[in-house]
């Protein structure tokens, strides 16, 4: 049974959707045969590919002309909101440029906001999931009010996967004057340099933690990430000791991965950790102590020193060519 409509906040990478709207699009399209992309910018430019993962038609802002697209976006939503359109749910990713979206658009209409959600089903309404306590509790929240229910969506909570629709057809999404707010532009861009596939859409990850002992240690898991075209990844201890950048960090504060395989190498498993990478298909340990909480979501554990451990599943990789 659908719910209604659906809006779904469109965020564009590099000329192409983000995966977390093409994940948020495939919930969207089980709860609703309405779903409807808000682009900030041009909605031309990637209607097919939100057309082929199940929009049904897209309002998009047009050109913003370089400006701050929080304030826009989440004006043009409130504005088509208060002249008659009625969406059910409005489905926004938890990235930085989701998040300034959504409480904008939360104190524009005075609506509240589902934090966190890694589920949605129809129960009456729409009810979120959210877990809490570091995922060891799940508590489920649904909107009693009959403005519509805002969901922030944690990355990886979906499975995006393709409708074979064609190119969604295109409206024009009115920004309204946003005063003062509106006049915020972007001036630079920093984008870091990386190698190999993306950390949180990789198929292998490879993360190192305080097990390794120092800094230049962790040249053993760039070795084996490298060996095996992975990605690598990171706990928070050693992103706060400053081993690596924040944007190597796996967990509850960083990012949210679910590989097939996840390498944890030297990592304890605290609860932080384990809620960014527990949806992993295969899970595989390793940590010199047989006690660690790692091993309690393993699928493969190997009780040894990573310092051991490492060199010889390279030396493996290396005689296999």
């Amino acid at each position: 049974m659908s719910v209604g409509t659906v809006w779904v906040h469109t965020e564009v990478t590099e000329g192409a959707v983000a995966s977390i709207t093409l994940e948020m699009l495939a919930k969207a399209r089980a709860i609703s045969s309405d779903v409807v992309a808000i682009v900030g910018g041009d909605g031309e430019a990637v209607a097919a590919e939100l057309g082929a993962h199940g929009a049904t038609s897209v309002l998009a802002t047009g050109d913003l002309g370089g400006a701050l697209p929080g304030p826009a976006v989440a004006g043009a939503m409130a504005a088509a909101i208060e002249g008659g359109a009625t969406p059910a749910a409005i489905l926004i990713g938890t990235t930085y440029g989701g998040r300034d979206v959504a409480g904008r658009l939360s104190v524009k209409l005075d609506a509240s906001v589902i934090t966190n959600v890694v589920d949605i089903v129809d129960d009456g309404g729409l009810v979120g999931t959210e877990p809490i306590f570091g995922g060891a509790s799940l508590v489920k929240t649904k909107f009693t009010t009959d403005k519509p229910g805002i969901f922030l969506v944690r990355p990886k909570s979906f499975e995006a996967s393709e409708t074979g629709g064609g190119a969604a057809a295109v409206s024009a999404l009115a920004v309204p004057d946003l005063g003062a707010t509106g006049t915020a532009v972007i001036t630079n861009t920093f984008v870091e340099q990386t190698e190999g596939p993306k950390l949180d859409e990789a198929a292998v990850v490879v993360s190192g933690g305080r097990g390794l002992g120092e800094a230049d240690s962790y040249a053993l898991v760039e070795n084996l990430a490298s060996a095996l075209k992975a990605a690598p990844g990171a706990s928070r201890a050693i992103v706060d000791a400053g081993w690596v950048p924040y944007s190597y960090q796996v967990g509850q504060t960083g990012k949210v991965v679910k590989p097939d395989v996840y390498i944890a190498a030297g990592i304890s498993g605290a609860t932080q950790h384990l809620v960014g990478m527990k949806g992993s298909k295969t899970i595989i340990a390793i940590n010199k102590d047989a006690e660690a909480p790692i091993f309690g979501v393993a699928d493969l554990g190997i009780v040894g020193d990573v310092h051991k451990v490492l060199p010889q599943l390279l030396e493996a990789l290396a005689a296999r060519g």
